[in-house]
């Protein structure tokens, strides 16, 4: 429980500053895939998956709301006197974690799943066949073959990440000179009740992408103050309100549903793409970062060289290459003792042992049966 809890208050660290997401955050800690997937299940899974990720949610919920209760209460005043500083560290930040996601994650890993496809032995021995008389001339065509798909997926690859660097630099540039006109949210009427819908719907999708924040989107739309006004009218028991913040909140509920689906769906069948797009977020919100102090209640200049503070960038670095340590630490010995000669199998692993002689054995034959496929009997 404390891990969600910690997951969640540095996302809602994440979400109080200008300019940085806490799907970022999410993302460089290592938990987006979890935190999305639950959502989803949340929505569409059968009982027990909904069980299971309401228990998850609760947990980083709590997180969120003692961090973001702390970020408004105590940390408020330090963002408004330090944000260039404050904007230095989540540079950093995310600067030390984009080598390493692209380490961990291996958006070209597309290649090692090329090179799998050769454990087909059927396809494989077949084509084979169809080249017996020119071997060596056939691996040279298979080289050159896998050199044209490593590179066309590359070039895929680095099309995708400049998609995500496109769209938030687009929308942090739009935030600061196509403000939309303010509404009165306290005025109700049919209109106004689906711009609300669909903005709501935009808003909340952009908080579980990377590098994009809602709130952004909603100043974008002119709606941000006016949702803030409304949301403190109606707990001040100003009922008024109510209409516009219950259309607000069906399309809240109807993006987080259609977006997770959508984000879980690339995750799992389009992955490299998806990795791609999302580190290309992560390198344009550099931009909506810099860009940050222009988006305070009382607005400053945007960060530049001078402003830049070195100190707080280095912490970033150093903070998310401690977590990828942390992260990468054994927890405890997992395997069981067992008499010498033995292979030592995890306790985590419910798969059967193959003895070293019997596998190699395996081997043998399988090369065997290749052989004969290649060059014939006799």
């Amino acid at each position: 429980m404390l891990k969600e809890g910690i997951n969640g208050f540095c996302m809602a660290l994440a979400d109080s500053v200008p300019g940085v997401s806490g799907g970022t955050v999410a993302f460089i800690m290592g938990f987006y895939d979890r935190f999305i997937g639950s959502i989803h299940d949340l929505a569409f899974g059968k009982m027990r998956e909904k069980k299971s990720a309401l228990r998850y949610l609760a947990k980083l919920g709590m997180g969120w709301v003692i961090g973001m209760a702390m970020a408004v209460v105590v940390l408020s005043a330090l963002f408004e006197s330090h944000i260039y500083a404050v904007s230095s560290l989540f540079i950093g930040f995310i600067a030390g974690a984009i080598p390493l996601i692209i380490k961990e994650e291996n958006p070209k890993g597309y290649l090692d799943a090329m090179r799998q496809k050769r454990g087909n032995p059927k396809g494989y021995l077949d084509a084979m066949r169809q080249k017996r008389g020119n071997p060596k001339g056939y691996l040279d065509a298979m080289r050159q073959k896998r050199g044209k798909e490593s590179f066309r997926e590359v070039r895929k690859g680095i099309l995708f990440c400049l998609i995500g660097i496109v769209l938030v630099v687009g929308i942090t540039w739009a935030n600061g000179r196509i403000g939309g006109a303010s509404m009165d949210l306290g005025q109700f009427s049919g209109g106004m009740a689906v711009k609300l819908f669909f903005i709501g719907m935009i808003a909340i999708s952009a908080m579980f992408l990377p590098g994009i924040s809602g709130s952004t989107l909603l100043l974008i739309f002119g709606a941000y103050i006016p949702v803030i006004t409304a949301v403190k009218g109606f707990l001040s028991l100003d009922f008024s309100y109510l209409p516009c913040l219950m259309f607000f909140g069906c399309g809240v509920l109807a993006g987080a549903m259609t977006v997770v689906k959508a984000i879980k769906v690339c995750l799992e069948k389009f992955r490299p793409q998806a990795i791609c797009m999302i580190l290309g977020m992560m390198i344009g919100s550099f931009y909506a970062i810099i860009q940050g102090p222009t988006t305070l209640e009382i607005p400053k200049a945007a960060m530049n060289l001078g402003s830049f503070q070195i100190l707080p960038c280095v912490i970033g670095v150093a903070l998310v290459v401690g977590m990828q340590i942390v992260k990468e630490i054994p927890q405890g010995d997992t395997t069981m003792a067992v008499r010498p000669g033995k292979e030592e199998i995890p306790q985590g692993d419910t798969t059967m042992a193959v003895r070293p002689k019997q596998e190699e054995s395996n081997l043998v034959i399988c090369q065997e049966e290749n052989e004969k496929d290649f060059f014939g009997k006799g």
